[in-house]
């Protein structure tokens, strides 16, 4: 079972590396552009999938539509996902973006033929016509040493556009519904919810909303592993918050607790974008302090425009978050002047979570804000490798790549999607590392989705 400790060894390596980041990398983000890399040229893949560095290689290990285990289909849209060791093996969670209609893409097949196969009570919604809505999450069980695949299973499913989550201390896998659709025509439940997926477990597990992590379009989730406070993004357009979820018993967030916004100290409605005004400069840090939620069931789909009028900080598209040791990473995918993301570090209070944290706040700095497509394209999934650097998974409008940021604050190219459908590149999502650190495993989107997991000279990168 993966457990804190585990957890804290898998991390703390990267976030060593990674920590001292903000003092050096000043100078390179003093212009507000960070500096660029001149990376090694990718090596054209003959494969036409997945262009990397010299030395590096990967292997296609899921594929959208192959058969699993348990007589199901591998789901479409591959998105979030995590590593985790267990006892019988590599495993990954993996979530599955799909929305209810997307029937060529389900796990049950096109005409729902297979859906006979599970348990209908396991799972969270079926439609009108008694069919399980397809996104979920998808379990896969590897060896460590060849990553043959051992197992491969529906893990999660009757849910809406699972998107991003996070991995917990505990051995579990949090999916984010990233929807705020109400029980209606095609949905027998309301949606927008967090689910809990144990990295254990070897059959679909029952469906059960975290309520207390509210109802909102959850991205994705990133837990402190020595206070068990767990922080939200929100992707939202235009108007959304930052969040952190103090449970009543840390480790069992199915038992309640507080959830809050973010606010800057002293400035009610504090503007994070730097869409038509710039407030925040990359550097900046300013001092936090955090307000309840209110009514977090969010009955009318407005939680973020009533808490940035009760004083709320306002961000764009929140994605991606990671927490690395005694600090954490989040993106907001089309925040800055040209719209093509900013990279927020958010450094908790000493004393984070109570009375006392108001003594010595925590702070919020701007990191990384890109000036175009060319440095950074719309950051979305990151992760912390093992040597520390940040690496970001992209979702623009042209080539998507996969970038580096390296504790100098410098921007480099590890990765290039070279697959094209109809002209279209698809996204990068869920980038994550093995827990020895000697395997990156990340999924392109469509079409069709798949999981890499690629290996090389990681010591030589940035």
């Amino acid at each position: 079972m993966y457990n804190r400790r585990q957890f804290l060894r898998n991390t703390a390596a990267a976030t060593a590396a990674f920590s001292g980041l903000a003092a050096l990398s000043g100078r390179a983000r003093a212009d507000n552009v960070p500096l660029a890399i001149t990376p090694p040229d990718l090596v054209p893949d003959p494969a036409g999938l997945l262009d990397l560095p010299p030395g590096f290689s990967y292997s296609v290990i899921s594929t959208e539509g192959d058969e699993m285990d348990d007589g199901l289909l591998t789901p479409g849209d591959f998105d979030g996902m995590a590593a985790f060791e267990t006892s019988d093996g590599l495993t990954l969670v993996r979530n599955h973006e799909l929305h209810p209609f997307e029937f060529e893409k389900s796990p049950f097949g096109p005409e729902a033929e297979r859906l006979g196969l599970i348990d209908p009570a396991r799972l969270y919604d079926r439609r009108d016509d008694g069919t399980g809505l397809l996104g979920g999450t998808s379990t896969l069980v590897l060896d460590p040493v060849t990553l043959e695949l051992k197992q491969h299973f529906l893990s999660l499913g009757g849910t809406y556009n699972n998107c991003a989550g996070g991995p917990t201390p505990w051995g579990s896998w949090l999916t984010c519904e990233e929807t705020i659709d109400l029980q209606g025509d095609h949905l027998d439940r309301d949606h927008g919810y967090v689910f809990e997926v144990p990295a254990a477990a070897r059959e679909l597990v029952r469906a059960e909303p975290l309520l207390g992590l509210g109802r909102f379009r959850h991205e994705a989730v990133a837990i402190d592993p020595g206070t068990g406070i767990t922080y939200l993004t929100e992707d939202e357009y235009d108007n959304c918050l930052f969040y952190r979820f103090i449970p009543d018993r840390p480790g069992e967030l199915q038992r309640g607790g507080r959830l809050q916004a973010l606010k800057i100290r002293g400035q009610n409605g504090f503007d994070t974008r730097n869409w038509d005004a710039r407030n925040f400069h990359p550097g900046d840090s300013l001092p936090v302090e955090w307000m309840d939620v209110e009514d977090s069931a969010n009955p009318d789909n407005d939680i973020a425009l009533r808490h940035i009028a009760l004083g709320a900080a306002q961000f764009t598209r929140g994605e991606g978050i990671w927490f690395g040791e005694n600090e954490l990473y989040f993106t907001c995918t089309d925040g800055g002047p040209a719209r093509q993301g900013q990279i927020f570090r958010y450094i908790p209070s000493p004393h984070e979570g109570t009375s006392a944290e108001a003594t010595e706040p925590a702070r919020l700095e701007l990191f990384i804000e890109s000036p175009g497509d060319e440095t950074m394209g719309m950051c979305d999934n990151i992760t912390i490798a093992p040597w520390g650097d940040l690496i970001v998974a992209e979702d623009g409008r042209g080539e998507q790549y996969i970038r580096g940021v390296t504790p100098a604050g410098r921007i480099y190219t590890l990765a290039r999607n070279a697959f094209t459908e109809n002209s279209r590149y698809s996204e990068f999502c869920g980038p994550c590392f093995s827990p020895d650190g000697t395997i990156l495993f990340v999924n392109v989107q469509s079409e069709p989705s798949r999981t890499f997991a690629v290996r090389g000279p990681w010591h030589e990168l940035g």
